[in-house]
């Protein structure tokens, strides 16, 4: 019934503008109000309207209100908008998490590791603000609005539009149609304690619907004579909603927006409410139901929208079109300037992104240079912005925020294997040489482990570097024999190396290194078969290392690689071996020059929204026809982190060592909700394959089972798995928590 009053409203008000002598086209508003995630459902509003052929005039909104009108006064249409909704990760847009795929391969492998991660300034440990500064926030804004980088008055994009922002200082509103298209959309969607307040002529700007979240007048006054109103939000909450203290400051937030929003309401001529009672402004993981809402709401309105586009062409004689986005594929860049450098310097950073002046850029160029020198972990935030000199000819600016210097890291990890554990981690930059990263991680607990490192970046653009270090892994390992414990002894490894790389991108890294290595052995539970005493060598390899997977923590695509090709030698043995506690004169074991070969290959690809098939494979080989099985590969555990380890579900770590060894295993992850996993795995290898070996198990064959119980906690995920192997015919348990070393 509301629709036909409106379309005979409406009706009426055609043909009285038609009975006037002289005759002009109503000009058409949109206002679209804030409401966070909430706010995509404007979308279904838009693509109505397209349907309908309606020309829309003017645009104003605030917070994402604004970014989805922005978008359409760009030239986007409702359908664009929505393909870009399906293609956003917003846990990567809306949040400090760096992603996986934008960070140098030297980070890649330091990011995994800590939990936490504190700044230490002025030699004290600063607490992180938890503030969003909204970096692929910034770089997704630069590609998306790329056609319009030379407007600065949006009275001149396809259709005029202004958005709302409010004086941190004054509480007073600030309309934004002027200066940086970009800067004005952060900051009206600013929303205090969540993102970093935008300065803008001085000022500090933080989200406009504190005070005008529906900006009715200002269409209106832009020239607006028929104005269409999309609002998402509730308004005040209701007493019996209001349980704490926080709800209590957000009501209190809200006081004057929800007065403005009453004198806004009378001015609107189509008014269009969402349904959004069951959402709130962080309900991104339910952007498609959001959408679904908006989509059905645009068509109710649809008629109206129809019976207004088909009334206004009617009285013009002339159809109505949707704008044509302006075009802009690159631009020509004749220079450069860095703002906010205080540690690092121009030249540094600018050889970091690999850029130089005088040469045409794309949207997704400049970001893939900046997300490379962002991937350094040198700066927090890396944003920019085009100055017009002549027709695609423009001057870059970068700002740049520096991360500081030193971090405090830290993390909790468990599994039987290593017991509980504390990880602790200090890391430095430029500390003993310029452009640089020293650090020391060291493991206490049930295990010791220790790590110390110093890495050097070289040439023009940073991807050759040499790194040297020191690392220490002393732990308990089980001795088995055909699958039964018999013994247990600790393991002392030491390793001091020097490398020299080559990283063409932020996905792959080769290089050489030579190494020392010291294996000490120490029974503590007597077995069979035992070694006392030590032995080292040393080696030189060829390594190369792939990463491109999506995410940290169970990725849904990608693939990742890591392997080595080492020749071994001058190996000095210091040790004694026993057979029942008696001497074996002469030891059975070869202390030869060998060569050896490791590869560790893993692939992830996403089925669905809820399904990731994934896959790894593993070899090691000791090329060589008189065995050691010192140096032969230890075979069990789900997870890797020791050396020589070949992972199998199935069996406990060191279960099983082989001279030469192929895994494949095959898996699938359920993931039910957000945070939730359920992980089946299945697997089998060969052994015993490459020559004659001495191995602790018969069986050339093995195959085994996994199913896991996984959440993902802040501070690492927990695992709970049940596993199985046909050889030693046991069900075992395994547990992980936290993040491995």
């Amino acid at each position: 019934m509301k629709i036909f009053v409106t379309l005979f409203c409406f009706t009426f008000l055609y043909l009285t503008i038609a009975a006037q002598e002289n005759v002009h086209r109503p000009k058409i508003g949109l206002t679209l109000s804030g409401g966070g995630a909430k706010g995509l459902a404007h979308i279904g509003i838009l693509k109505a309207i397209d349907s309908a052929g309606l020309k829309i005039d003017y645009i104003t909104g605030t917070s994402m209100g604004a970014i989805v009108g922005a978008l359409y006064a760009t030239g986007y249409s409702g359908a664009d908008i929505e393909n870009l909704r399906k293609n956003i990760d917003f846990d990567v847009l809306f949040s400090n998490n760096i992603p996986l795929q934008t960070l140098s391969m030297e980070e890649k492998e330091q990011y995994s590791r800590f939990a936490i991660e504190l700044p230490i300034i002025k030699n004290k440990i600063k607490l992180q603000t938890g503030l969003i500064t909204g970096q692929e926030l910034n770089l997704k804004f630069s590609e998306l609005f790329f056609p319009v980088y030379n407007i600065r008055n949006f009275d001149s994009l396809p259709i005029p539009f202004k958005c709302m922002a409010t004086d941190l200082e004054t509480g007073d509103l600030v309309v934004l149609d002027t200066g940086n298209l970009i800067t004005a959309l952060r900051a009206t969607m600013a929303i205090p304690s969540v993102f970093s307040a935008v300065t803008r002529d001085g000022k500090k700007l933080v989200d406009g619907g504190l005070v005008r979240n529906f900006p009715v007048k200002n269409v209106k006054e832009m020239g607006a004579d028929i104005v269409i109103g999309s609002n998402v939000t509730n308004g005040l909450s209701k007493i019996d909603k209001i349980k704490n203290p926080v709800d209590v400051l957000l009501q209190m937030a809200f006081y004057r927006e929800a007065g403005d929003f009453k004198e806004e309401l009378p001015l609107t001529n189509i008014y269009i409410h969402m349904p959004m009672e069951e959402y709130n402004t962080a309900s991104f993981g339910s952007a498609k139901e959001i959408m679904d809402t908006g989509l059905l709401k645009g068509r109710e309105f649809y008629p109206i929208f129809k019976k207004l586009a088909d009334s206004i062409n009617a009285l013009t004689n002339v159809t109505s079109t949707k704008n044509e986005p302006v075009k802009a594929s690159s631009v020509f860049i004749t220079s450069y300037e860095v703002n906010g450098l205080k540690k690092t310097t121009m030249p540094f950073f600018i050889h970091l992104m690999d850029f130089y002046d005088y040469k045409a850029y794309t949207a997704a160029l400049i970001n893939k240079k900046i997300r490379r020198a962002y991937g350094s972990r040198y700066y927090a935030s890396i944003s920019y912005s085009l100055l017009p000199i002549a027709k695609d000819t423009a001057k870059i600016i970068f700002t740049v925020e520096e991360n500081p210097n030193t971090y405090i890291k830290a993390g909790l990890y468990y599994t039987r294997f290593r017991g509980i554990n504390v990880n602790l981690n200090l890391t430095s930059r430029d500390f003993l040489l310029p452009n640089s990263r020293s650090m020391v991680s060291v493991s206490l607990g049930e295990s010791l482990q220790l790590e110390a490192e110093h890495f050097q970046y070289l040439g023009r653009i940073k991807n050759v570097a040499f790194l040297t270090g020191f690392r220490l892994d002393n732990q308990s390992i089980d001795a088995y024999n055909n699958f039964k414990l018999n013994g247990a002894y600790k393991q002392n490894y030491y390793k001091t190396y020097l490398n020299f790389q080559n990283s063409g991108s932020n996905k792959f890294t080769t290089g050489v290194g030579t190494a020392f290595e010291y294996i000490r052995y120490t029974p503590s539970i007597n077995a069979i078969s035992e070694v006392k005493g030590g032995f080292s060598n040393f080696k030189s390899y060829l390594y190369l290392k792939y990463n491109n997977l999506n995410q940290i923590f169970y990725p849904t695509k990608g693939f990742k690689i890591n392997t080595e090709l080492a020749q071994v030698y001058n190996q000095k043995p210091n040790l004694t071996q026993y057979t029942n506690g008696v001497p074996v004169i002469p030891s059975t074991l070869s202390f030869d020059n060998f060569t050896s070969f490791k590869f560790d290959g893993t692939l992830f690809s996403k089925i669905n929204k809820r399904f990731t098939f994934f896959s790894e494979l593993q070899a090691g080989i000791n090329f060589t026809d008189k065995p050691n099985v010192l140096n032969n590969f230890y075979i069990g555990g789900i997870n890797g982190n020791f050396r020589n380890q070949v992972k199998f579900a199935g069996l406990q770590e060191a279960t099983v060592n082989s001279g030469s060894v192929l895994a494949l295993q095959l898996g699938l992850r359920y993931n039910p909700v957000n945070n939730v996993f359920i992980i089946g795995r299945i697997n089998g290898l060969i052994k015993d394959f490459a020559a004659p070996q001495i191995s602790t198990s018969s069986a050339t064959a093995l195959t085994g089972y996994s199913l896991t119980f996984a959440y993902k906690t802040p501070i690492g995920p927990l695992e709970l798995s049940a596993m199985y192997c046909d050889q030693s015919k046991k069900i075992q348990s395994y547990v992980l928590f936290g993040i491995p070393f």
